[in-house]
């Protein structure tokens, strides 16, 4: 119950702006994890966000629309579409990141830093079982070599 209105209210004030671009809460995601991994693949970032293809598919034309992600052919393999943020998406994605930082600075300040290790602790311990959590770590990787 507590995880339920917790995870509310941590994601009230986003879907309030992404509202006003006309996006979801999907659209905020995806928005995410290409911010994380700049030149990711549409099939690593199906893996990393557990879902199908077709379930991809409409969000990821939504964003290019909107002009907040744009898809390159990969040189290496034409067959491969790199996914990046446009501009107008790397200010979208950070306006949204920075409402949530900020939510989790505040609540961690006032509880203190042990706080802040015992809550990390908990959502590794819930993240570690997820194959979505496995491919973001091997992106990272990759990224840093």
């Amino acid at each position: 119950m507590l995880f339920y209105f917790g995870y509310r209210t941590f994601t009230e004030k986003p879907d309030q702006i992404i509202e006003k671009y006309g996006i979801q809460r999907v659209h905020h995601r995806i928005l995410f994890f290409i911010a994380q991994v700049p030149g990711i693949t549409v099939n690593d970032l199906l893996s990393i966000l557990e879902v199908s293809k077709q379930a991809l598919n409409t969000p990821l034309r939504l964003l290019s629309e909107k002009n907040l992600i744009k898809m390159v052919q990969a040189d290496y393999d034409k067959r491969y579409k790199l996914l990046y943020l446009t501009e107008q998406g790397k200010q979208l994605e950070s306006k949204l990141s920075h409402v949530q930082r900020e939510q989790m600075k505040t609540i961690f300040d006032s509880l203190g830093s042990n706080h802040q290790k015992a809550w990390i602790d908990v959502m590794n311990a819930l993240a570690k079982v997820r194959p979505g959590q496995q491919q973001f770590n091997t992106q990272i990787n990759k990224q840093r070599h």
